[in-house]
C-alpha cells in the first residue's frame, strides 16, 4: 500500500551526481510511463546509497502522475512472509492476485532470496505475469542479480531483459551538496568550510556522511559559539580521509558521455538479417518487422511508418523505410541530447518520439538555444588601460594582447602565474573584457571558487547538464585561481571535458594560478599537461619604474595630482607587489587626514621610518588634545589613526591579484 511508502523520500529531495544520475534517469522515466520503459527495473548498490530512497520516489512519482494507478512497496522479507502465510491457510492465489493486479510493485532487498527456491520461483511468475499485463515491477539489492548466490538462471534473465542499474558512491561535490540539503532542511547553519571537512571525511555512504553532520550538529549545540574547520575536525577524529572507491559495480565517474541508449550495432544486424530473410520467407520477416515495432514502441517512439509495412501485402521498398526510419530515430536521439544539456526539463517530451515529426523538434531545440543562460563574465572593473605594464610582467601583458588580438591562434591556453596582489586577477579579467567586445562573443570568467560552487549547486538541483551547456557554448573560457581545484575530483573532470572540447573548436582559454602548473599538487596529470601545453607566463614582483607608476597613478586618483617627490618615496620603499605599493599610498593618505597635513614625502617618511623631521602643523591658534574631527564629522584619535593598522593593505576594497 502507498502508506508505507516514507513522504520524506521524493525525487524533489534526492540529490543527483555522476554515481547516480543515470539510475535517477531510468527511475524517473520508470515512474513517468509505467510499464513503457523498463520492466522490470533492478537498481543495486551498496548500503547507505540511497536505494529504498530511490524506490520510493519512483512510488510518489508514479502517483502523483497517475493518482488512480495502484503503487505497493513490500521488502523482500515481508513478501516471504506473507507468501508463507498465505500457503499455510491455503490462499495462495489471493496472494497471487493481490501483486499481479498490482500497477507499480516496488520489492526492496531481494539479495534475501538466496536459496529460497520456492520463492523465486513464486517471483519468477509474478514477473512473468505483471510484464505481460503491462504493470512495472522494480527491485532493489545491495549486489547485481549475477551476485546473489543461488539466484535461479531465469530470473537474472528475466532481469536482465528489462535493465539493471546500480548507485555508485557519491564524489566530493554531490557530498556537499547532499550536506547542504540537510542542513537546510533541519535549519541548521555552520561556519564557511565546516560542509566541506565533513565531505572530505572519507564517508564511503551517504549514511556515514549524515552520521558525521549529525556529530557536528551535537557538538554545535552545546557550544557557546559556532564551531569552526578545526573544530569539526577534531570533532570527526582528525583531518580529511581517502574517499572509499566505488567499488567495483558503481557507474564510473565520467557522465559527461553517456552510454547512448541505441545499440545501433545491434539493430543494424537486425536490417541485415531481415534483408536476407525477406528474399527467402516473407511471413518471418513481417515478424522481424514486428518485433521492431515493439522495441521502438518500448522505446517510446511512434512506428506508424513501420505499421504501414505490416499492412501492405509487397511493400516497394522495405529496407529503405526500414532505414530511414532509424535514421531519423537517431537525429531525434541528436536533437533531444543537445536540448537536454540545454533544458533537463525537455528530455523526453512528445516532440522529440515522432520520428515524422523531426521539424517540430528541431524548432523546440532552436527555442531552447536561444533560451540558455549566459555564463557568468568578467568584472567591468578590472581594464586593460589600468594595468601598469613594466619590465616585471611585460611579457604577459605582450601575450595578453596577442591572445586579445588573435583568439586562440597562438596561446592557447595562457597560464598567469602569480603570487598574492602581484595583479593576475586584474589581468585575467581585463582580458575577458577586451575578448568580450567582440561581436557574438560570449565569455565565461570566474575564480575556481565559483566554479566548484555553481557546480555543487546544480547537482543540488539535477541541472549539470543545463550547467554544462552554458560553458560548452562560450568563445571564451577564463578561470582564476585554478589552484583551489585541489582535491576537487569532480570539478577536475567537469574542467578536463570542458578543456577538451573548447580546443577542438578552437576557443581561447586562460588560467590563473599562484604556482606554476608543474608545481600544483592535488590538480590531476592530464588537467596539468594541458596547462603547460600552452603559454605560461610569470608576473614577477614590479621594480622600481612599475611601483612609481603605480603609486602615481593611486595619487591621481585619491588626491587629484601626485606629488613627485612623495611618488619617487614611496616607489623607493621595499614592496614585493603593486598591492603593497596601494598599502603605502594609503598609509600616508591616512595619516594626512588624521593630522590634517597635506600629504608628503616629510610625513611619509617619518610615518614609515620613524624620522623626527615633521613638518609644522596647522595652528588653530590653541593646543590640542590629541583628539581631531575629520572631514566625515567622526572624532579620530592621531595616535590610533597612524598606528593601529599595521597593515593597511588589509583595508583595500580593490584586491588586486
Amino acid at each position: 500500500m502507498t502508506d508505507q511508502l516514507n513522504p520524506r523520500f521524493r525525487l524533489d529531495s534526492y540529490v543527483v551526481g555522476a554515481a547516480n544520475r543515470l539510475a535517477v534517469t531510468a527511475a524517473r522515466a520508470v515512474a513517468e510511463s509505467p510499464a513503457t520503459a523498463y520492466n522490470p527495473l533492478f537498481i543495486y548498490a551498496g548500503p547507505g546509497l540511497g536505494k529504498t530512497h530511490l524506490l520510493m520516489a519512483i512510488g510518489h512519482q508514479a502517483r502523483t502522475i497517475d493518482p488512480q494507478l495502484s503503487v505497493e512497496y513490500v521488502t523482500l522479507d515481508d513478501f516471504v512472509e506473507a507468501y508463507n502465510a498465505a500457503i499455510a491457510a491455503g490462499q495462495g492465489d489471493a496472494y497471487r492476485k493481490r501483486y499481479a493486479e498490482t500497477g507499480a510493485l516496488l520489492i526492496d532487498d531481494v539479495q534475501f532470496l538466496t536459496h529460497r527456491r520456492e520463492v523465486q520461483a513464486e517471483l519468477l511468475r509474478l514477473v512473468n505475469t505483471m510484464t505481460a499485463a503491462g504493470r512495472q515491477i522494480v527491485m532493489t539489492s545491495d549486489r547485481p542479480p549475477a551476485e546473489i548466490e543461488a539466484l535461479d538462471e531465469r530470473l537474472i534473465q528475466r532481469f536482465a531483459g528489462g535493465l539493471v542499474i546500480d548507485i555508485g558512491a557519491p564524489d566530493f561535490e554531490t557530498r556537499v551538496a547532499i550536506l547542504r540539503r540537510q542542513c537546510d532542511d533541519r535549519g541548521v547553519a555552520f561556519a564557511p568550510g565546516v560542509i566541506e571537512v565533513v565531505a572530505e571525511m572519507g564517508a564511503g555512504n551517504v549514511r556515514e556522511l549524515i552520521g558525521g553532520l549529525n556529530r557536528l550538529v551535537a557538538v554545535q549545540s552545546v557550544s557557546d559559539r559556532p564551531i569552526d574547520a578545526e573544530r569539526a575536525r577534531d570533532a570527526l577524529g582528525g583531518g580529511p580521509r581517502s574517499t572509499a572507491p566505488t567499488g567495483a559495480g558503481s557507474v564510473p565517474g565520467n557522465d559527461a558521455a553517456p552510454p547512448a541508449p541505441l545499440e545501433t550495432a545491434e539493430f543494424d544486424a537486425f536490417l541485415s538479417e531481415v534483408t536476407v530473410t525477406l528474399s527467402q520467407q516473407v511471413e518471418a520477416w513481417r515478424a522481424r518487422v514486428g518485433e521492431a515495432i515493439l522495441r521502438w514502441e518500448g522505446e517510446g517512439y511512434r512506428t506508424a511508418r513501420l505499421t504501414e509495412l505490416l499492412d501492405q501485402e509487397a511493400p516497394p521498398d522495405p529496407e529503405a523505410t526500414l532505414k530511414s526510419f532509424v535514421a531519423d530515430v537517431e537525429r531525434l536521439r541528436r536533437l533531444e541530447r543537445e536540448a537536454a544539456e540545454l533544458d533537463p526539463e525537455l528530455a523526453g517530451v512528445a516532440a522529440f518520439r515522432d520520428p515524422d515529426g523531426l521539424v517540430a523538434a528541431e524548432s523546440l531545440l532552436a527555442r531552447a538555444r536561444s533560451g540558455a543562460t549566459p555564463p557568468p563574465g568578467p568584472s567591468p572593473l578590472w581594464r586593460l588601460e589600468e594595468f601598469a605594464e613594466g619590465p616585471s610582467n611585460q611579457v604577459a601583458v605582450r601575450a595578453a594582447g596577442t591572445i586579445i588580438h588573435e583568439p586562440a591562434v597562438k596561446y592557447n591556453p595562457l597560464v598567469i602565474v602569480a603570487g598574492s596582489g602581484l595583479g593576475k586577477t586584474h589581468l585575467l579579467h581585463a582580458i575577458g573584457n577586451q575578448l568580450a567586445a567582440a561581436p557574438e562573443s560570449v565569455v565565461a570568467c570566474l575564480g575556481a571558487q565559483d566554479f566548484t560552487e555553481n557546480l555543487i549547486e546544480a547537482i543540488d538541483r539535477d541541472r549539470v547538464a543545463l550547467w554544462r551547456a552554458r560553458y560548452r557554448r562560450v568563445t571564451a573560457f577564463l578561470l582564476d585561481d585554478v589552484q583551489l581545484l585541489a582535491g576537487r575530483d569532480r570539478s577536475q573532470e567537469e574542467l578536463f571535458w570542458l578543456f577538451n572540447q573548447l580546443a577542438e573548436q578552437g576557443r581561447q582559454m586562460v588560467f590563473s594560478s599562484a604556482v606554476a602548473p608543474r608545481d600544483l599538487v592535488g590538480i590531476e596529470p592530464r588537467l596539468v599537461s594541458r596547462l603547460e601545453g600552452g603559454l605560461v607566463v610569470t608576473l614577477e614582483p614590479p621594480g622600481r619604474d612599475l611601483r612609481l607608476m603605480v603609486a602615481r597613478r593611486e595619487l591621481v586618483e585619491r588626491t587629484g595630482a601626485a606629488d613627485d617627490e612623495l611618488a619617487q618615496y614611496l616607489a623607493a620603499r621595499p614592496a614585493d607587489s603593486p598591492r603593497a605599493v596601494l598599502g603605502l599610498v594609503q598609509r600616508v593618505l591616512q595619516a594626512a587626514e588624521a593630522q590634517q597635513l597635506p600629504p608628503s614625502a616629510g610625513l611619509a617618511r617619518e610615518l614609515l621610518e620613524g624620522a623626527t623631521e615633521r613638518p609644522a602643523r596647522k595652528s588653530g591658534g590653541r593646543r590640542s588634545s590629541g583628539i581631531v574631527v575629520s572631514a566625515s564629522g567622526g572624532v579620530k584619535s592621531v595616535e590610533k589613526m597612524v598606528w593601529a593598522w599595521p597593515d593597511t593593505a588589509d583595508r583595500l576594497i580593490e584586491d588586486l591579484r
